[in-house]
């Protein structure tokens, strides 16, 4: 079993960054670092959609079109983490933000699909003013 607690979200202006961390914390003391960890997010009367993923520790990222360039994920082995780096923020990335694991690392082409990933954080709100 996973669990997972988001932090750092808030209210900021656009232009502005945050950084978002996902605490995780495995039953059995194990790693996560050869597992999918990934980023989702969620407006209101929005269907929940792909930001960022990691399919495993040392590997490629991937990002939505949205966020290429803007955002950035990776992973503090040390602390368990698995951060969210948001730059430039548009009032357009205004969600609640989902840090979601994998049992295993996710084939690429699947890396955006949330059913994939069995393990979600409660999320935590970005509100970005214009």
């Amino acid at each position: 079993q996973v669990q997972l607690l988001e932090t750092g979200g808030g209210l900021v202006q656009a232009g502005n960054s945050l950084r978002l961390s996902c605490a995780t914390s495995v039953a059995s003391g194990g790693t996560l670092e050869s597992v999918a960890m990934a980023w989702f997010r969620q407006a209101p009367g929005k269907e929940r959609e792909f930001v960022a993923a990691s399919r495993r520790n040392g590997g490629t990222s991937y990002y939505a079109d949205s966020v290429k360039d803007r955002f950035a994920i990776f992973r503090d082995n040390a602390r368990k983490m698995v951060l969210l780096q948001m730059n430039r923020l548009k009032p357009e990335d205004t969600a609640v933000y989902y840090c979601a694991v994998a049992d295993l690392s996710v084939p690429i082409a699947a890396v955006t699909t949330p059913n994939e990933y069995p393990y979600w954080g409660p999320g935590t709100q970005v509100t970005v003013s214009s």
